[in-house]
């Protein structure tokens, strides 16, 4: 007798089901996050962090000769609950300096940005009417600072707040990341608050396609090299960094040095998400529902776990609600006015590194996938012209989307379930 089972894939603030013959699926990917219980709650959680700093002093301490703090926090499209986290920051920058300037920037890296009603979702009206609130901006030239030449030979800009604090202090969440390792740390300053310029140069094709620019490794990383350049220079001096779960619940905080703390974190991800590849013809995925599933620009990176598990030729099926569109019109013309994925890969990576164009980083990663494997692309909130305008093919349930993807591998052919792709590391 035939046994049936039932998938959950995240799908923007909800999830999508599938039912599919059990002895077709090889493996069902999942960290061991939901598994991790931390005593108390968020707020302890984070109290504690801040307690207990990693290779640093505590952070009312480091605070409370300063006159101006810039606090740099994440944008719209990370899922760090700065509801919870900025409140408790805020507290302790003040409690032995009342008085101290704080200013706080929003790390939009190169990403527009973010409008007052996502600032009010993600901060809290509260921090939104009472704080001052700023957007980077990479592309505003008149506000950067230089500071150097990167490891790399670009050029270091970031923005000119860094100057203006005598304390600069970051929040963000630590999960892997398809080519800088992890999230987290060093990230706040590069990309979060670099010039368009830099951003650019570490971003470049060489790195991208190196094989220590991948999910879960920092170790001879050239773009995790950068990074911590740029936050030497910007003189990040404490970092508050989370780990969540599915529901984007804190499971885990590290506090204190931006390396020491960061490392000590990754490491935790590390253990917890680490999973062997399972080799398959279909492998479905997703970017782990809101608000990384807002864009295909963003979910190129939960595409990046299944690129490993597909077998050349096979399909992926990408669950993402897409929402926001594109997620970038370089990005999406890089595609729309080429005539193959292998047409996209050969103009970039001829590409020099003081000649980067913006989002060839996303475009070249999706030509490499698109190279391997097709690509259906699940989602009943975005355009189906530009999904197809840029290779992959449209399905709006993932039933169809199975159905699609039978037609090139056949109706019997293996499946690995990864629920969400930027969650994993696989090996």
């Amino acid at each position: 007798m035939l046994k049936y089972m039932k998938i959950e894939i995240p799908y923007s603030k909800g999830y999508k089901h599938l039912t599919i013959k059990d002895n077709r699926v090889r493996g069902v990917l999942n960290s061991w996050v939901e598994e991790y219980r931390t005593p108390g709650s968020q707020q302890e959680i984070i109290r504690c962090a801040l307690e207990n700093p990693i290779g640093s002093p505590l952070l009312n301490d480091l605070s409370g000769g300063a006159k101006r703090v810039l606090l740099i926090t994440s944008d719209h499209t990370r899922p760090v609950p700065s509801k919870i986290t900025l409140p408790i920051l805020l507290e302790e920058i003040r409690v032995r300096n009342p008085e101290v300037e704080i200013k706080i920037l929003i790390s939009t890296g190169f990403h527009r940005a973010t409008t007052y009603k996502e600032m009010t979702d993600k901060f809290g009206t509260e921090i939104v009417e009472r704080e001052q609130i700023i957007n980077h901006d990479c592309r505003d030239k008149e506000n950067m600072v230089f500071k150097g030449i990167l490891p790399s030979g670009g050029e270091l800009w970031l923005n000119s707040l860094v100057d203006w604090a005598d304390l600069v202090v970051s929040e963000g969440f630590i999960e892997p990341h398809f080519f800088a390792g992890f999230s987290g740390g060093r990230k706040s300053i590069l990309p979060g608050i670099a010039a368009e310029k830099t951003v650019l140069a570490n971003h470049c094709s060489k790195f991208i396609a190196s094989m220590d620019a991948r999910t879960g490794k920092l170790l001879e990383n050239p773009i995790h090299k950068d990074m911590l350049f740029a936050a030497e220079k910007a003189k990040l001096m404490f970092i508050l960094n989370v780990v969540l779960d599915s529901q984007k619940k804190i499971i885990n905080a590290f506090a204190g040095h931006y390396i020491k703390a960061h490392e000590m974190g990754c490491e935790f991800v590390r253990n917890l998400a680490s999973v062997e590849a399972v080799e398959a013809d279909i492998v479905i995925t997703s970017n782990g529902g809101y608000p990384l599933d807002q864009n295909i620009y963003q979910a190129v990176k939960g595409m990046t776990a299944a690129e490993v598990c597909v077998r050349k030729g096979g399909a992926i099926i990408m669950v993402a609600a897409c929402n926001d569109g594109h997620g970038g019109e370089e990005f999406y013309r890089w595609f729309a006015k080429a005539s193959s994925p292998e047409e996209v890969a050969e103009r970039i990576s001829a590409i020099q590194q003081n000649e980067t164009i913006a989002d060839q980083w996303e475009a070249q990663i999706l030509a490499r996938i698109l190279m391997k494997s097709r690509v259906i692309m699940v989602s009943d909130e975005c355009s189906r012209k530009y999904i197809q305008d840029m290779h992959m093919t449209y399905a709006s349930s993932l039933e169809q989307a199975l159905e699609l993807a039978e037609e090139g591998t056949g109706e019997n052919a293996d499946i690995v379930v990864i629920p969400d792709g930027v969650g994993v590391i696989v090996k």
